[in-house]
């Protein structure tokens, strides 16, 4: 019987066990998988990719599979994905219209900024949008605290909680230790994590501090910027010593938005609460008299960053859609017009 509890299973599937696997790694076509006895190199069947149509069919790391075994050669060909739990999901970097699983099947999103200048509390609120969009529980780590003193420690984690609203933020250090007890309380037993961040925040410091030796190569950051040197060049899973599974990732110049419209209220709950108090339902927050945003604005209960952000955010939400849509009216059209073609070619065929 092959242990997939190691991995975070929780049998919500009805599917033999016997061929069911948990992806680790994923590096391009090649991915390596885990049933919690033995790993295996996995490529996908050819039924899977003639049937799949969008990246998100695609598995990512934290995706269970159905797979068929090849035990003594310790490969396995990938059927299908299982129903994700939570995926966390970003525009693909560059032109193209298409999204990019980062992670699946994760309980907590670490959203990981070091405390330098590179501490970005607008690039924070995006991931937190992004986390709770994914169905996971965001948590901000506050990294390199041993580089910080204690009053840039607490004005760091005055201006996360402005945007972190309810979101748990833990400033730690990998090197000293301190902090890495707090954060293990949360990821416990059979669940997953995933670290997200900028290149040189300390992800993969920390994945080899928890994990007790070096799993992952590091490097240290430019001196002169505090910006990182990109290190991790693909996502992979671990397992650390408490049973429980931290999902490193590559750092993320970009985190361009591919949903998150059902999660702007949570994210933004505080101006959402004063968007429900002014006076007038259909209130647009400029001139209307009673209007509470215009009111927190002048007052400071609410900053002009905060809700300027929210602005582009809901803008770049509905721009996203309108791509989207568009992209997938021309793939419909495209799709029609071959089969078309193939129906007058099949026509002409019988008709010889």
């Amino acid at each position: 019987m092959h242990n997939l509890e190691t991995l975070g299973w929780k049998n919500e599937f009805n599917v033999d066990q016997e061929n069911v696997a948990r992806i680790l790694t994923v590096q391009k076509n090649s991915f390596r998988a885990s049933d919690g006895e033995l790993d295996y190199q996995a490529h996908l069947s050819g039924r899977f990719l003639n049937e799949s149509t969008s990246p998100l069919d695609f598995p990512a790391v934290g995706d269970w599979v159905e797979v068929q075994k090849l035990s003594e050669e310790r490969k396995a060909v990938i059927k299908r994905v299982l129903p994700r739990a939570s995926q966390f999901v970003r525009q693909a970097a560059g032109e193209r219209t298409d999204p990019q699983i980062v992670a699946a099947n994760i309980d907590i999103a670490f959203i990981v900024n070091s405390l330098n200048h590179d501490l970005n509390v607008r690039r924070i609120e995006r991931y937190i949008l992004l986390a709770y969009d994914s169905g996971a529980m965001p948590i901000v780590l506050l990294t390199k605290k041993d580089q910080a003193s204690e009053d840039e420690i607490e004005e760091a984690i005055s201006s996360v909680k402005e945007v972190a609203i309810g979101v748990p933020i833990l400033a730690i250090s990998s090197l000293t230790g301190d902090g890495i007890e707090e954060l293990m309380n949360h990821l416990t037993t059979g669940k997953t994590g995933a670290l997200l961040g900028s290149s040189g925040v300390g992800k993969s410091t920390l994945i080899n501090a928890i994990v007790g030796y070096e799993v992952q190569e590091t490097k240290g950051i430019r001196e002169d910027d505090s910006k990182g040197r990109h290190t991790t060049t693909h996502r992979e899973m671990f397992m650390l010593p408490n049973g429980a599974m931290l999902i490193d990732t590559p750092g993320m110049r970009e985190i361009q938005l591919w949903d998150g419209e059902s999660a702007m209220e949570t994210t933004f709950q505080d101006v959402e609460v004063l968007e429900k108090e002014c006076r007038f339902s259909d209130c647009a927050h400029k001139t209307e008299p009673g209007c509470r945003i215009q009111e927190a604005l002048g007052t400071g209960e609410l900053s002009e960053e905060r809700y300027a952000s929210y602005l582009k955010l809901q803008r770049e939400i509905a721009f996203e859609k309108r791509k989207q849509n568009q992209k997938a009216k021309l793939e419909e059209k495209s799709k029609w017009k071959k089969i078309s073609k193939q129906q007058k070619d099949s026509y002409k065929y019988r008709a010889r």
